[in-house]
């Protein structure tokens, strides 16, 4: 009970001499350090989606940033097919070419870049830019961080018993995670994100490609006269074996048929009484 009492004690002033670091450190920073992170948007209009992608890309480079997101998308608008002959369609299509491009600039560069690409377009739509102001977040994670590590430290000098393992590897944990998330306030104070939408007016397309439509494929004449023949006398010929197949019942037809006329003739040559 002795030694744990101390080691509480001993857990105490090691958390109030953390606060008062902490608050020291608060105390100390200056506009200097302010922890600013710049963000920007654009809609604009241009000549050439494609082209202009490319412009953009190559900037980038020259501006030692790094394009982390390119999106281009043509997508028909309207499609007319105009026959040209049995075989061939000649189709003329409206696409619609847009482009959605994310990039990051070094921060004292972004306002130049802004006014580069904009001047790549037609016009602009909209352009907006925003800046958060992290400091209070780096700071928070600063105290996080220095607690923790005197804590450690304190742990490895055995002035403070850690007997939990896994409280141990929640603190080291914590340890990491706020140095990562220091690491990422930097690099968006050190790098500005930059979204860029553009367009281009509706391009026209003309293509002669293959009539898909089989009801439009028809023989030449002559080959359809000659067919025609040739069907015609197959159902002559199928006429005639279908006659001979009924011969009997032709036959017997005709016989019935002279016997009718020979009655009615001797019927008519009898003298009324």
């Amino acid at each position: 009970m002795i030694a744990s009492c101390k080691n509480s004690s001993d857990y105490k002033a090691l958390n109030a001499s953390s606060s008062d670091t902490a608050l020291i450190a608060a105390d100390s920073i200056s506009p200097k350090q302010a922890k600013l992170v710049k963000t920007a948007d654009m809609h604009f209009k241009v000549k050439n989606v494609q082209q202009t992608g490319e412009n953009i890309a190559a900037l980038t480079t020259k501006f030692n940033g790094m394009v982390v997101h390119d999106d281009m998308t043509s997508a028909p608008d309207q499609t007319h097919d105009i026959t040209l002959n049995n075989d061939s369609v000649m189709r003329i299509s409206s696409f619609n070419t847009t482009a959605d491009m994310t990039v990051k600039i070094p921060t004292e560069k972004l306002e130049d870049f802004l006014h580069t690409v904009s001047h790549m377009g037609i016009y602009v739509n909209q352009k907006t830019m925003d800046i958060e102001d992290k400091s209070l977040d780096y700071l928070a994670s600063q105290m996080k961080l220095n607690s923790r590590k005197e804590l450690v430290a304190q742990q490895k000098s055995g002035k403070l018993v850690i007997k939990d393992a896994n409280s141990v590897l929640d603190l080291k944990d914590g340890l990491v995670d706020e140095q990562i998330n220091d690491k990422r306030i930097d690099d968006e104070v050190k790098y500005s994100v930059i979204t860029l939408n553009f367009y281009e007016s509706n391009t026209i397309s003309k293509e002669v490609i293959a009539n898909d439509d089989p009801s439009t494929y028809h023989l030449p004449f002559f080959s359809q006269l000659g067919m025609a023949l040739q069907n015609g006398w197959f159902l002559f010929s199928e006429l005639i074996i279908g006659l001979v197949n009924l011969w009997a019942i032709i036959l017997s037809g005709a016989i019935v048929w002279i016997l009718v006329r020979l009655y009615g003739k001797r019927k008519k040559a009898q003298p009324v009484v």
